[in-house]
Parts: C-alpha cells; sequence; structure tokens
C-alpha cells in the first residue's frame, strides 16, 4: 500500500489506544483507510447504512460503527462499537497522524534550485519545498509556492500567486492564477462547548490534461483523496471540498461548489453557481443547468435544473405552468 508521503504516521497498536476495549488481534495500524480501500491491518469505519454494499465488502482489520450499523460489516472483521462514529475516527486519526488537523507553514520553503531542475522555468520569488519533484518543461509563475513532497508531471503550467500542497498532479496540467489547491477542507464534529476539528490525511490527484482557471480552491481529502480526471476542465472560483470525485472530460462553468464526499461521472456539464450537496452520486454524461441545486443523486443522462434540481421536463413544465398562474 503506498505510504502517505504528506503527513508523518505513528506506528501503534491497536491495543495501545482501545487498552479497555475487547480487542482480539493486537495489530499494528497500517493506515485508517475508507471501507473500499481498508486492507489487512487497516482500521476502517461506517457511519451511515448509505455505505452498506461497501462495508460488506471490506478487507479492514477493524471497523468504527454504531450498534445499530454493525450488521452490514461482516462477522470476519472486528468491531468498534461506538455512539458517534466521526468523532471517535477523529480521535483516532490524530494520534495517528498528529499533524494533520492544521495546515502548519512549510519552513522548507526555498528559492528553487535552478540546477536541480535544469528544465524548469520559474517566474520571480517562487518557493519550493524538501523533496518537490517537477515535470520537464513545466513553468512556475512569479509569487507562487508548491509545498514538500508535491509531484507535478510534466509541461505543467501553474500561473502567479498558486499555492500547492498535498497533491499529485499528472502531465499538462494548467492551474491558472490564485488558485489554492491541497488545503484542509472544512471538518469538525460539534459537541456542547467545543467543535472537534477532524484531521485530513488525503491528498489531492490531478489527472492529465486538467486545467484549473483563476481563483478555484480544491481541499485534499479528509480520509479518502480528492480526485480530478482527465482533459477536465474548471471555470473561475470553482470550489470542490474534500474527498468529492470529479471523472474525466467533464466541464465545470463557475462559481460551481462542492460539499464532500460527492462523486461526479465522466462527460458531465455543470452550469454556473450551482451547487452540489455531499456524499451524491452524479452519473455519467449528466447535465446540470445553472444555478441549480442538487439534493439528491442523479443517474445517467440525465439533464437537471432548478432547486432542488429536477429534471429538464419538469422544471419547464413547472414554469409554464407558473407563468400560466
Amino acid at each position: 500500500m503506498q505510504k502517505n508521503i504528506f503527513f508523518k504516521k505513528k506506528n501503534i497498536k491497536i491495543r495501545t489506544i482501545y487498552p479497555t476495549k475487547n480487542i482480539k488481534k493486537n495489530f499494528l495500524i497500517n493506515d485508517i483507510q475508507p471501507l473500499e480501500k481498508a486492507k489487512i491491518n487497516d482500521v476502517t469505519f461506517l457511519d451511515s447504512s448509505k455505505y452498506a454494499l461497501a462495508a460488506s465488502k471490506t478487507k479492514g482489520s477493524l471497523c468504527i460503527t454504531t450498534k445499530k450499523l454493525q450488521n452490514f460489516v461482516p462477522n470476519s472483521i472486528e468491531k468498534l462499537i461506538v455512539d458517534n462514529v466521526l468523532l471517535e475516527l477523529a480521535k483516532l486519526i490524530k494520534k495517528i497522524y498528529p499533524s494533520a488537523d492544521i495546515d502548519y507553514p512549510d519552513l522548507s520553503l526555498q528559492k528553487p534550485d535552478v540546477k536541480k531542475y535544469k528544465s524548469v522555468k520559474f517566474g520571480n520569488n517562487v518557493l519550493v519545498g524538501r523533496n518537490v519533484k517537477l515535470g520537464k518543461n513545466t513553468i512556475i509563475g512569479s509569487n507562487t509556492i508548491i509545498e514538500q513532497n508535491v509531484i507535478m508531471g510534466k509541461d505543467c503550467v501553474v500561473g502567479s500567486n498558486v499555492i500547492v500542497k498535498n497533491t499529485l498532479l499528472g502531465n499538462r496540467v494548467v492551474l491558472q492564477d490564485n488558485c489554492k489547491i491541497g488545503q484542509k477542507g472544512f471538518g469538525f464534529i460539534p459537541l456542547t462547548n467545543k467543535n472537534i476539528k477532524f484531521p485530513h490525511i488525503g491528498k489531492v490527484f490531478i489527472d492529465d490534461d486538467v486545467e484549473i482557471a483563476t481563483g478555484c480552491t480544491i481541499d485534499r481529502g479528509s480520509v479518502d483523496d480528492t480526485i480530478i480526471g482527465k482533459n477536465s476542465y474548471l471555470d473561475n472560483q470553482v470550489h470542490i471540498a474534500h474527498n468529492v470525485k470529479i471523472g474525466k472530460n467533464c466541464m465545470i462553468a463557475g462559481q460551481v461548489g462542492f460539499a464532500g464526499s460527492s462523486t461526479i461521472g465522466n462527460n458531465v456539464s455543470i452550469g454556473g453557481q450551482s451547487g452540489i450537496s455531499g456524499h451524491l452520486n452524479i452519473g455519467n454524461n449528466v447535465k446540470i443547468g445553472g444555478g441549480s441545486g442538487v439534493v439528491k443523486d442523479v443517474k445517467d443522462n440525465e439533464i437537471v435544473m432548478g432547486y432542488p434540481a429536477v429534471s429538464l421536463k419538469k422544471f419547464i413544465k413547472k414554469n409554464k405552468d407558473t407563468d400560466n398562474d
């Protein structure tokens, strides 16, 4: 399994964290992973029946879940039964990845070594962190910061005043001016007297031939990753929250906002100022009209519009009926 290159992990056995729990196997925790990615010696979690199918197939060694949801998890996997899954998960991540709940400044930043990056062109005042890899013929604009361990493919173009952290980029990616990529997303557990911050240990992966226009913000994943598929285009001021997955060949107009953990299929077009709620599945070849509010799943090949978004036929009929009143 790929090591987390952006956050330092502590090596801790599961019983060290839960000494009073009756956990049969005292395994060294390899990582914390979503249900579909968890392998042996990973800890995973189930907090909604929406993920019951993934829970039934998970390969993790221990699953944090509730009494109500525990039957969705195979009997072969140990279960830690709690009242609040996300709160327990946040506490666990904090113990294993103690630096992931705050975006500490990268103190390794320096002027780029032109001998190391012989074929890369840099503008003025660029800063590059430790272990950054930049592909051939890449261009980095002035006042841009590329933080430690970021990997960027060849022939990329990065504008001015861009910040990239906790991110892997493919080839020929374009990031226009003032983009912020890979920062901690919006996540906390509200309690009576305090809000518990949810650590974000995921990354951003931007595939080949993606173009991201001016002023976009793309949060890294919390436990999973945030992914932008090949040949997708984002217009100005798009916000993509943690764990969102956007497919190939998508066209997303200005000021669209995605809430966390939604999955967008291939060849999807989204009109400006639309909002996509969290934990949704948007199918392939979907078209979403401008200004829409999508609050439920959308199947393949559908055209939806409005708030809440409905099929185009229903939207036209509703507005036609309103005009006749």
